[in-house]
């Protein structure tokens, strides 16, 4: 009976490891979180620039417009519509200075600016800037994994 147990019980141990870190890592690929947020863009406001999401590779996909919108009371926000990309862990939407990256190194090596945490990785969703943030020095969007140090779509904006 003890034998089983030395046996049975570190096997139990180690599956609920290796369990709990497999789905961790691997849920995110076939559960979406969907968030519908209102888009507000009424003829006060005004789009300073827009772009559209691509895939970073053949894992990481990425689809839908981001556009900085200014509203009427001054404040500016990053609006995405249409908006779907690869769901992973720890997804950060990131205002980039680089104009169009392609590569982790092409984020990493530039200045950024994290707006937080993804809120859904599909539907529409808005991320309200700080104010101090000069929306003209950003020239993209990206959505990033933090955790891994991953690129998952980004969106160059003119």
């Amino acid at each position: 009976m003890f034998r089983a147990l030395k046996i049975a019980l570190p096997s139990f141990l180690i599956g609920v490891l290796v369990g709990g870190a497999g789905w961790y890592l691997f849920s995110p690929l076939f559960i979406d979180q969907v968030v519908n947020e209102r888009i507000v863009v009424s003829a006060e406001s005004e789009v300073l620039s827009s772009g559209t999401f691509i895939d970073a590779d053949r894992v990481h996909q990425g689809a839908g417009t981001a556009s900085l919108v200014r509203q009427p009371d001054g404040a500016v926000e990053l609006q995405l519509t249409d908006f779907t990309v690869t769901n992973g862990p720890d997804l950060k939407v990131y205002l980039s200075v680089h104009p169009g990256p392609i590569t982790a190194a092409d984020v990493t090596d530039a200045e950024w600016v994290s707006l937080g945490a993804l809120k859904g990785n599909v539907g529409n969703q808005t991320y309200l800037l700080p104010s101090e943030l000069d929306p003209a020095s950003f020239g993209s969007v990206v959505i990033w994994c933090e955790q891994f140090g991953v690129l998952f779509s980004p969106a160059a904006l003119s």
